[in-house]
């Protein structure tokens, strides 16, 4: 499992190429070296009600979580969450200069006790690794 959630206001649009930001994140998990790759999933979900700060319409955001299983050490998933939100960031460096924006990430440990998970992409992604 990682699962990235990436929430972000309507006003981005036109700002940032969703498309293009999801494939950073998931190249950056990849990248990593920490998670499987079958389970690496990046979705965008645009927010058409916000409200930032004070209110004015031109503030913008994109808000990341990243929800993982257990097992990994701190140091390992600060290093992981670093190298991310680093990729990310220098994406959206654009967005930064030309609008008031923010970006925000945190990582969510779920239980395996009260996680529940059915995945046939593993075993896919082994046999065409096998077949060439």
């Amino acid at each position: 499992m990682p699962h990235f959630t990436l929430e972000y206001s309507a006003n981005r649009d036109g700002r940032v190429d969703m498309a293009k930001a999801v494939e950073v994140v998931r190249k950056a998990a990849v990248e990593t070296g920490i998670f499987p790759l079958g389970g690496i999933r990046v979705r965008a979900v645009r927010c058409e009600q916000f409200a930032i700060a004070d209110g004015q319409p031109h503030f913008g955001f994109l808000d990341m979580v990243l929800r993982l299983g257990e097992g990994r050490d701190l140091a390992t998933r600060q290093k992981a969450g670093e190298h991310i939100f680093k990729a990310l960031s220098l994406y959206l460096d654009p967005v930064f200069a030309g609008s008031k924006f923010a970006l925000s990430f945190d990582m969510q440990i779920n239980d395996k006790e009260t996680s529940w998970k059915r995945n046939n992409i593993h075993d896919a992604l082994k046999a065409e690794a096998a077949h060439g």
